[in-house]
């Protein structure tokens, strides 16, 4: 049985997948998971498959040194205008997503109520390689990959409001009643 970093408050409403060591860049695909985080399921599936088309882009809130601007960001809530459109990464959410979903229906979930309530992503150990230099040097060429992993919740139903109307007492008026 795999560990996770965070289990559901509700396991038989929740459904998690995980991948670990995945070749994507860290930075990007952090940022596309906070994208997507507290959406519904099918919301943010319908989101991640826009950003491929480069109908909407993935804001860049952290990590966001020498990424340029594009007019779509603001549209997403940037405050910088920052934005890009990490193909490799967003592909990998995707398929994970549809990992979730998978085992949810399994479970017997409902898929419309879903949402992501739990998405985290880690740096993995650095794929080493090195570059050839002038001069008879050589240096580190290394790749960032990630591990991600994702619950998927039932939405809980609205709370039912109580219709007694009860006046709100005070300490003396309580000390009152009860001697």
């Amino acid at each position: 049985m795999v560990k996770y970093a965070r289990e559901p408050a509700n396991s038989t409403k929740s459904a998690k997948a995980k991948c670990t060591d995945l070749r994507v860049h860290f930075k990007n695909t952090r940022e596309s998971a906070m994208a997507i985080k507290k959406m519904g399921l099918l919301q943010a599936k319908q989101y991640l498959e826009d950003v491929l088309e480069h109908k909407r882009c993935i804001v860049f809130r952290r990590f966001c040194g020498g990424v340029g601007r594009t007019a779509q960001a603001k549209n997403e809530g940037s405050t910088n205008g920052q934005g890009r459109w990490p193909k490799k990464s967003v592909e990998a959410i995707l398929y994970l997503l549809k990992n979730a979903e998978a085992n949810a229906e399994t479970k017997g979930l409902d898929i419309d109520s879903l949402y992501v309530s739990h998405i985290q992503v880690n740096q993995a150990q650095k794929g080493r390689r090195r570059t050839y230099r002038a001069h008879g040097r050589i240096n580190a060429y290394m790749s960032c990959p990630c591990h991600v992993e994702l619950t998927l919740s039932e939405k809980e139903g609205p709370v039912a409001k109580n219709d007694a109307k009860t006046p709100k007492l005070t300490k003396r008026q309580l000390a009152a009643i009860k001697a």
